[in-house]
């Protein structure tokens, strides 16, 4: 036994037995693709001093393909989450800006992949991100929490993802509902996370 306290992390059957985590549905979701949107979405952000974050990038199936995601960015509040699409210049330019404030934390889970990407495709160093498995680590949790285990721990609720989702065409121009919600859950489950933990 380690000096720290180890706290066992919940298994999958023991999630499949929790009630459902209430998600946020469309009516609290904006998709943003124009630069008008992208300065609308920046004007509600930047009241927030931590935002969820999350990315999601068209999946590759063979090996050695190379990704050319993320082609979604989520950044959200407890109360709402925005899909930022990045086909469109000015949006991106907007995007990139927000990721290298450093005033605003960006709370997630598993992000160094997400980091690395975004210096690629966006040509920006994210700031001030804060990777919440490192804070369950730091609290004698052994294993990488992700979303499911964080949320199952401090809720006592189950986080539902659909692997359909996960493995859709995030390159697409037409983001269907289920992407959308699947999309934006992710950033505003990270973003409670954080409140939970009592971080601020």
């Amino acid at each position: 036994m380690t000096p720290r306290e180890q706290h066992p992390t919940p298994g999958k059957d023991e999630i499949a037995l929790l009630e459902p985590f209430e998600r946020l549905g469309l009516d609290r979701i904006v998709l943003v693709n124009t630069a008008a949107q992208a300065r609308e979405a920046c004007a509600a952000l930047i009241d927030h001093a931590v935002w969820g974050f999350d990315t999601e990038s068209k999946p590759t199936f063979f090996k050695d393909q190379l990704s050319d995601g993320p082609h979604i960015v989520q950044l959200a509040t407890a109360q709402r989450a925005w899909v930022f699409q990045l086909f469109d210049p000015a949006c991106r330019d907007q995007v990139a800006a927000l990721l290298a404030d450093d005033r605003h934390t960006k709370a997630g889970f598993g992000l160094g992949d997400d980091t690395r990407r975004i210096v690629s495709k966006l040509a920006v160093e994210p700031a001030a991100v804060l990777e919440l498995n490192s804070v369950f680590r730091e609290r004698g949790y052994r294993k990488d929490m992700g979303v499911k285990g964080a949320v199952a721990v401090l809720f006592n609720q189950r986080f539902l993802k659909s692997k359909k989702a996960a493995t859709s065409n995030w390159a697409n121009p037409h983001l269907s509902e289920a992407q959308l919600v699947y999309a934006a859950n992710d950033a505003y489950a990270a973003a409670r996370v954080f409140d939970a933990l009592g971080l601020r």
